[in-house]
This record gives structure tokens, sequence and C-alpha cells, in this order.
């Protein structure tokens, strides 16, 4: 699967479980680690930590993918997932406000997902 289909993949999927706001960031011109950030919103941490939870376990039953490392699944306001090519991002509504990865990166091209295709 190549990046942008990882990453649509992997949006498709968040979207399934109702996140929000869904955007990939295209992060090849500026950024050396990674080729794409999803990034997008659960209404609570509940349902943040459940978009992570179909992501994770989706990817992992039927791609064999496995995060390199993920951070904030115990606190559930800002959870990164690290598939090396693609790093998705779910966030509480007042943590994606608070840090603005949109606007941090508005320079790079992005995609804005209006509609589930999981």
């Amino acid at each position: 699967m190549s990046p942008i289909d990882q990453a649509r993949r992997i949006a498709a999927l968040a979207q399934g479980k109702l996140a929000r706001d869904v955007v990939i960031l295209d992060m090849r011109p500026v950024c050396t680690y990674t080729d794409f950030f999803v990034v997008c919103t659960g209404g609570s941490p509940r349902q943040t930590k459940a978009i992570w939870d179909e992501v994770h376990d989706r990817l992992k039953s039927e791609n064999g993918m496995l995060p390199r490392s993920t951070e904030g699944a115990t606190e559930s306001t800002w959870i990164v997932g690290d598939y090396v090519d693609v790093v998705l991002h779910v966030f509480t509504p007042e943590s994606r406000e608070f840090y603005r990865l949109e606007e941090l990166w508005d320079d790079v091209p992005h995609e804005t997902l209006e509609a589930a295709t999981a």
C-alpha cells in the first residue's frame, strides 16, 4: 500500500468511527520522518480512544500493520500512532484547538475528507 493510500485508509477507518474534521496533511515538503499526517477529532476522550482502537485493530488484522510507536492512549485527549509513512493524530476538540496542527503546517498540501469511505 502506498503512503497516500495508507493515509486515506486510516482516514476512512477513523471516519467509520465518526471522527470529525478529518484532514490529510502532505508532510513530504517539510518533514523527513513521515510522508503524511492524518488529523481527526473525536467528541470525547472515550470516542477518541474508540477511533484509535478501530484504526489500530483493523490495520493489524487486515493489513498486518502495527505502529512503530503510540503515545497518549491512556489519557485519550491526543493519541499519536506512528505508522512510519503516516502518523495518525486523534484529538479531543479541546486538544485539537490547543495544538492547532493545521495552523502550524498551514503551508503544506492537504486533503479534507467529507464523507466516510471505509
